[in-house]
């Protein structure tokens, strides 16, 4: 009866040490998981800044070309 109790104790204390340390690695996992989120949210917003300009660009250029045209027309 006493090996028994011991045995159950034995396995009791081994099922808890790995829930002892799945927190903190819970814990790691989840400032690791919102790290990448910012870091994926920064890179959009630069792509998307990006972008922007680029309409921008375009944008100019092609009212350059229309002014150019214009020009040319006249004379």
């Amino acid at each position: 009866m006493g090996k028994s109790i011991r045995i159950i104790a034995l396995i009791g204390l081994v099922a808890a040490l790995p829930a002892c340390g799945d927190k903190k690695d819970q814990a790691a996992r989840d400032e690791a998981a919102k790290q990448a989120i910012q870091q994926g949210a920064q890179k959009e917003q630069k792509m998307m800044e990006g972008m922007v300009k680029g309409v921008e660009t375009v944008e100019k250029q092609m009212t350059e070309t229309k002014e150019e045209k214009k020009e040319e027309t006249k004379k």
